[in-house]
């Protein structure tokens, strides 16, 4: 399972209600056993994207910077990455030696070594720092790569891909599995194998020989069962259909919604009336929501609103709000909707096929 919390999303700037663009990824393990699976140890986690002011969002969370395992950084423009200085030299100043991987486009590296070197910073920490660009070659692929990022058992794979906008950008789709062993235990019990030691080693994969003689495979007595869980979550894009491939067997996207469809149309008609060259390049609710509604996905969340739009959800006020964008997304999707808040949270379930939102994170105390 993967629990969600967003920490930033405003477009460009942040407001009073919403800060720029964080969104905090949980690898939750369902198969631990009670205070296990509660424990902060066993509860890693990824960062995608780091606007300016994440780590004092974070402050309002019970995340700890000393399991975040990853960051993905979608692109270069600053409301996505501004907070990635502080939150590392915060890291380091927590005490944090863990090394933290780092996906990024190869502008991130440049802009870490410009700090690090013009405020004398120190990371007591490894960086394993993966460029984006790199990983796309390396792979012989332009329109996708994946890799690998395990942790704690739990199988983790981040795929990349390149979406639209004014600076390369890139969505990233997560994948959990987590496999489970159960024991048939009363099979054993009809073949009169009582419960021993030699039950254990069968649920751990291994083939036993009885104290009769007999020979046991793992095989015949364990049920292996696999929970696999997957998100896409993409950076600034005026073209969905970029991630028509990322979907396959996804069970939730996030996705900016920078605008309701009106004001995207006015957007282009001013960019063309006054022959500009600048085009921010991002979505409408409605036209993500299309998008969606055609690749037969069950569960959206928009997110990266506009300051223009308030936090209230009036569609009937004639000051933009929620309300709006949530109409506009309507118009077009018929699945699961959600408009993404600051501190907002939602759980995704693979073997269902089911989002929850859980309401507001609960705040340190």
């Amino acid at each position: 399972m993967l629990k969600l919390t967003f920490l930033g999303t405003s477009a460009g700037v942040p407001t009073k209600q919403r800060n720029v663009t964080a969104l905090a990824v949980e690898c939750l393990n369902p198969y631990l056993s009670g205070s296990k699976q509660h424990s902060k140890k066993s509860r890693p986690w990824l960062l995608i994207d780091c606007g300016e002011g994440t780590q004092q969002q974070l402050l309002h969370t019970k995340l700890s910077l000393h399991r975040l395992s990853a960051i993905c950084i979608t692109h270069v423009h600053g409301d996505h990455c501004y907070g990635l200085p502080g939150l590392l030299a915060s890291a380091a100043m927590s005490g944090r030696t863990a090394p933290l991987t780092l996906i990024a486009p190869k502008a991130i590296a440049k802009l870490l070594d410009t700090i690090t070197l013009t405020t004398e910073l120190y990371f007591p920490f490894a960086i394993n720092f993966m460029a984006i660009e790199d990983l796309l070659s390396q792979q012989g692929k332009e329109n996708s790569a994946k890799l690998d990022v395990s942790i704690d058992k739990q199988a983790l794979t981040i795929d990349i891909h390149p979406l639209s906008h004014r600076v390369p950008c890139y969505g990233f789709g997560i994948t959990q599995s987590i496999s489970r062993r159960t024991l048939n235990t009363d099979k054993l019990l009809a073949e009169g194998i009582p419960a021993s030691a030699l039950w254990g080693r069968l649920q751990q994969g291994e083939d036993v020989i009885t104290e009769d003689g007999r020979s046991l495979r793992a095989t015949d007595y364990v049920n292996s069962e696999v929970l696999r869980t997957r998100v896409v979550v993409a950076g600034d894009n005026d073209t969905p259909a970029c991630l028509s491939a990322a979907l396959t067997d996804t069970h939730l996207l996030v996705h900016e919604a920078t605008y309701t469809a009106d004001v995207l149309a006015k957007v282009q008609a001013k960019i063309q009336a006054s022959h500009s060259d600048y085009d921010p390049m991002h979505s409408s609710a409605a036209q993500v929501g299309r998008f969606a509604q055609d690749s037969g996905l069950q569960n959206l969340i928009l997110t990266h609103f506009s300051a223009r739009y308030q936090s209230f959800d009036n569609p009937e006020s004639e000051t933009p709000n929620m309300g709006h964008i949530r109409l506009d997304a309507a118009s077009t999707y018929k699945g699961n909707l959600w408009l993404a808040a600051d501190f907002e949270q939602y759980l995704v379930k693979g073997t269902d096929n089911q989002v929850t939102s859980l309401g507001l994170a609960h705040h340190k105390s």
